[in-house]
């Protein structure tokens, strides 16, 4: 078994421990009526979207979700949430001291060991779901799941779904498509970026992501025989059936959105073994983009 396996096999275990410890970390994760900006690299930024959509969406302030590199300076919050698994990102790590002194600031890692602890006004370390691989999978969840649990947004029925999607076949034929598009709505639109990027990453596929709305306003055109396209969340109406009339899988996604994120990483797996390609070694990628001064 693959690191990347093994610690995508472990979330929904991940996922209750971060829920418990919600609590004891609400005093440095945003409180209701804060204007907050949360921001990652990569995967990390593609979780801060989910976050932003989600607390945004719960009317818990106004929250916004940035690359780290692309952060607007000129804009006044309340507090920036950052979430960085190695605790080593330098786009992070520079944002971090530019607003040391002026913004409130919290960091979710996991590893304490690293420069982020000092950079951060407050930190949560998640070192339970610390990896191994390059390609993340556990501790981005982990970290949706607490924040997520902080909204009082999370339910027993993430955990319980994540279970499922590890137990459960993938669909028929999807392994073999030379093509995947994966769609969200809200904050799943985030997880629907997510998605692709694992595909990119472990199995150098070409996948595409898009609010679902937008799918009918040009990348459509690329859906035929030998394609997917995976709805995370509800369809919009009426284009499951569009999608079936192009010759193309519609993948519906049942479970929670997290637990079919989990699908989507065991796909990234599969397709990864039938083309030969080893998920813990991905091309050109390291575990963190650590950049020369």
């Amino acid at each position: 078994m693959t690191h990347v396996e093994d610690e995508l096999n472990s979330q929904p275990e991940c996922w209750r421990r971060a829920a418990e410890q919600a609590l004891a970390h609400a005093s440095v994760l945003p409180a209701p009526g804060e204007r907050v900006a949360v921001v990652g690299c990569g995967t990390s930024y593609f979780m801060a979207q989910a976050v932003a959509a989600l607390r945004e969406g719960a009317g818990q302030g106004e929250t916004d979700a940035f690359a780290a590199s692309e952060f607007p300076h000129h804009r006044a919050y309340d507090r920036v949430v950052a979430l960085t698994r190695s605790g080593t990102t330098t786009e992070v790590l520079d944002l971090l001291g530019r607003l040391k002194g002026r913004t409130h600031t919290t960091a979710l890692t996991a590893d304490p060991a690293t420069p982020v602890m000092s950079l951060a006004e407050e930190t949560v370390v998640l070192d339970y779901a610390d990896e191994r691989s390059v390609v993340q999978t556990r501790f981005a969840t982990t970290a949706l799941t607490l924040l997520r649990a902080h909204l009082g947004l999370h339910g027993e029925r993430a955990v319980e779904d994540g279970r499922t999607a590890l137990g459960t076949p993938l669909p028929e034929g999807l392994v073999d498509c030379a093509q995947f598009t994966f769609l969200g709505r809200g904050w799943t639109v985030g997880l629907a970026n997510e998605a692709a990027l694992k595909m990119r990453e472990a199995a150098l596929a070409w996948t595409e992501a898009y609010p679902a709305m937008e799918y009918r306003h040009g990348p459509i055109s690329i859906t035929t025989t030998g394609t997917a396209t995976w709805m995370f969340g509800d369809a919009p109406e009426g284009l499951a059936a569009q999608v079936g009339d192009t010759g193309g899988l519609w993948i519906e996604g049942t479970l929670d959105p997290l637990a079919e994120l989990v699908r989507a990483q065991r796909l990234a797996v599969a397709v990864a073994a039938a083309r030969g390609l080893d998920p813990d070694r991905p091309r050109h990628l390291t575990r963190s983009v650590v950049l020369a001064p």
